[in-house]
């Protein structure tokens, strides 16, 4: 018996039939899960969210961010240095 890692209900498939990689949906939950692992089976959701791209921008804004901050600190040494001389 596979069980939908969502929601736990089960989903009808003859387990020697799968096969790794293939996709599979819930019928109750309507998620798409990929077999990861035959014996015993193993099911992943597949993520679905679109936020996956919205987090890629803000990895990216947080990149120039540091970039910023790394200038910052180049400048504060820059600052100590003429400091001690």
């Amino acid at each position: 018996m596979i069980r939908c890692p969502e929601c736990s209900a089960e989903i009808d498939v003859d387990e020697d039939e799968v096969e790794e990689g293939e996709i599979l949906s819930c019928p109750e939950c309507e998620s798409e899960l990929e077999v990861s692992q035959t014996h015993p089976v193993h099911l992943n959701v597949i993520s679905e969210d679109l936020d996956d791209d919205d987090d890629d921008d803000e990895e990216g804004e947080g990149t120039e961010k540091g970039d910023k901050a790394d200038a910052d600190d180049e400048d504060d040494e820059e600052d100590e240095e003429d400091d001690d001389a």
